[in-house]
């Protein structure tokens, strides 16, 4: 499957976790699918169509039980009769089944189904919100005998009619604890023209459609990476075996090969089966290592076996440069909001939490990424055939004017005007937020404007209607290149499997348009749940690591202003709440149009992206939650006090509403 492209391509308007798709697993995830708010409610975690509900068991003298619900919005302890206690004993994280829901006089009644395991134990408190989700944690031993069965070493008669590259040059790069490596690449350059090799791991030969793989691959949806532990799509003999592209080991694969000029510009491609072997197993921090000092391979005993390769790190840098460029053009837009790393003992507490460091490696891999899933949607899309694309639309009007008018007060200025068929019309264009972004990079309120600016963004989504990515600034996009922890690729290698091999008669074309939508629609809510229960399980071991840590200080950003108080974030990427009652020194008001909280008596503001220092007073792990006080005052920065400091005027309060709250302090309310 081959094509071209005239020169006229570059002109077309073109549109992530994570805009990256990034190079680790980490990496590979949308800036758009992972928006975050301090004001977001918590997630119910109880799976409502099941009434299944995680808790502590605290079994009672007379035999009987109660079960204490981890989620905090479930007020009523859940009584559990003798009979339906099934050996849970005292201490156990149990899940239950609602049988009876209970009334003012009685309480609710459940059954244990499962005992996860003591509560003080190592990894139960995450495998406690894991199935607070429902999340399949285990395979059937038909899926695991189906995987142990179809993970046989690569035949003469598998490579049989693929495209033979076992000899061309080419490297894995992922993190140092990945266990499954799912795309390769290779590249060559000669007569001014790059040649970029992706290459993905043909998954789809060993998972067939409908098979209990198939099925169970489907109900899980993708692959959920959390921090101490990963739960697969798909079982290891598959996902670290037979379907990973290990070093020195033939693997089948699909490959996606660009020809790119100087510019960048696709000038022809092919995607085809194949068979490959990995030369070599690289790491990010290897390649970012041998890119910036390239004699580090002489001088350093550890790369030494790397020196041959140094040429060819170095023309992947020059083409990802390039790709980024021309993406940048175009108004791709890329958040630069850190993703955090939390490493445990063997204990599972947590020792450090961090940023993710986003190095130079990684962003080569996400570009040539980018570049595949690119090639591969616009070739469907122009086929007419059924597929699943990757779609994230414009943002709502309405969001933009109010990012806009937020913007204001902090002195930037973002074009919401649109030109569409010769008329103006309200809405914005990529390049005017990455023109933001560019504006506010280095400043103290970098992260909070771009936490506004995501926020205003729809939400990423898979669709059978190529409709375009807005934030990639292009009109084609799919996910290709992850078939191994993403179900959507899987679906889509099968498609292309079936065009290369002739297959999308009119039978196999009517069950591709009669069953994509759903597969579209379940793996958009799996990776919602994915995504929520990463954050969840963060959240809680960054409460555990901040535990340790109270009375300690902090220097910090106010990342959210809300009536109730500043959320503040700290560089290793936790966040906590200074109740509004806890600010020093002065009754504080919530100003909504402006996004702060400013002192009745001395003025005092404090706003979005206004450093503060700030000290740990509380952390409750049930609640997951941070509560900070604010330690320092920066008295000499101006801009934090309002112009006059006056005394208000009764009639100011009565305007606001200002009253006592139930526990006689005093609150107050600007009008809505």
């Amino acid at each position: 499957m081959a094509g071209h492209y005239r020169n006229n391509r570059s002109n077309k308007s073109n549109r992530n976790k994570r805009g990256s798709i990034g190079a680790s697993k980490r990496y590979h995830k949308h800036r758009f699918d992972t928006q975050r708010s301090s004001e977001k409610a918590p997630a119910i975690q109880e799976n409502e169509e099941t009434n299944r509900i995680v808790g502590n068991f605290v079994r009672s003298k007379d035999n009987y039980g109660f079960v204490i619900p981890d989620n905090a919005k479930l007020k009523a302890d859940i009584f559990i009769a003798k009979e339906n206690i099934n050996g849970a004993l005292n201490g156990h994280k149990v899940v239950i089944e609602l049988i009876d829901a209970g009334n003012e006089r009685k309480s609710p009644e459940g059954k244990v189904l499962e005992i996860i395991g003591h509560k003080d134990d190592p990894g139960v408190d995450i495998m406690a919100i894991v199935k607070s989700y429902d999340v399949p944690t285990e395979f059937s031993e038909k899926e695991l005998t189906q995987a142990q069965n179809v993970a046989k070493p690569v035949s003469e008669a598998d490579m049989a009619g693929r495209k033979d590259l076992r000899r061309l040059k080419m490297v894995t790069i992922d993190g140092d604890d990945t266990k499954d490596f799912d795309d390769a690449v290779s590249i060559s350059y000669q007569l001014g023209k790059y040649k970029l090799g992706v290459h993905i791991a043909d998954v789809a030969n060993y998972v067939q459609e409908n098979s209990a793989l198939d099925k169970s691959a489907k109900k899980r949806g993708c692959s959920i990476y959390l921090c101490d532990r990963v739960i697969p799509m798909l079982p290891r003999a598959l996902s670290n075996g037979i379907c990973s592209l290990n070093e020195g080991e033939d693997r089948l694969a699909l490959s996606c090969i660009m020809t790119f000029d100087r510019k960048g510009i696709l000038k022809k491609y092919e995607i085809c089966e194949s068979v490959i072997n990995v030369d070599k197993r690289m790491t990010y921090r290897k390649v970012s290592d041998i890119l910036e000092d390239e004699k580090i391979v002489k001088r350093n005993p550890e790369y030494a076996e790397y020196k041959d390769y140094v040429k060819f790190f170095k023309q992947m840098d020059e083409l990802a440069g390039i790709l980024r460029g021309r993406r940048r053009e175009r108004g791709s837009v890329d958040f630069e909001l850190p993703e955090c790393k939390i490493e445990l003992d063997k204990n599972g507490h947590p020792v450090k939490v961090s940023a993710y460091d986003r190095n130079k490696a990684s962003m080569i891999i996400e570009d040539f990424m980018l570049a595949a899933n690119e090639t591969v949607a616009e070739h469907f899309c122009r086929q007419k055939t059924p597929f699943v694309y990757r779609v994230h639309e414009e943002p709502d009007p309405e969001k933009i004017e109010a990012l806009s008018e937020s913007l204001k007060n902090y002195g930037y200025y973002l074009n919401t005007s649109l030109v569409k068929k010769g008329r103006s019309e309200k809405g914005v264009h990529p390049k005017s937020i990455q023109k933001l972004l560019s504006e506010i990079a280095g400043t103290p309120e970098e992260k909070m404007i771009s936490r506004l600016a995501l926020r205003s963004m729809k939400q990423a989504k898979y669709s059978v209607d190529c409709i375009g990515h807005f934030g990639l600034a292009c009109e084609y996009y799919c996910h290709f290149t992850s078939p191994i922890r993403r179900y959507p690729d899987l679906q889509i290698h099968r498609i292309i499997k079936d065009s290369l091999r002739g297959r999308l008669n009119e039978k196999k074309l009517g069950h591709y348009e009669k069953n994509l939508p759903k597969v579209c629609s379940d793996s958009s809510e799996a990776e919602r749940r994915a995504d929520e229960l990463e954050r969840e399980t963060n959240k809680l071991k960054k409460v555990e690591f901040m535990e340790g840590h109270i009375g300690d200080d902090y220097d910090g950003i106010i990342s959210g202003v809300t009536k109730w108080g500043i959320y503040v974030e700290l560089e290793n990427t936790v966040e906590g709440l200074v109740h509004i009652s806890k600010l020093p020194g002065d009754m504080y008001i919530f100003d909504d149009m402006r996004g702060e909280i400013f002192g009745v008596s001395t003025g005092r503001i404090y706003s979005l992206g206004m450093p503060v220092k700030i000290r740990v007073a509380e952390c409750d792990v049930t609640k997951r939650t941070i509560d900070f006080e604010i330690y320092e005052d920066n008295k000499d920065n101006k801009r934090e006090y309002r112009q006059a400091a006056k005394p208000r005027k009764r009639s100011y309060y009565r305007k606001n509403r200002v009253k006592r709250d139930g526990k006689g302090r005093k609150e107050a309310y600007r009008k809505q």
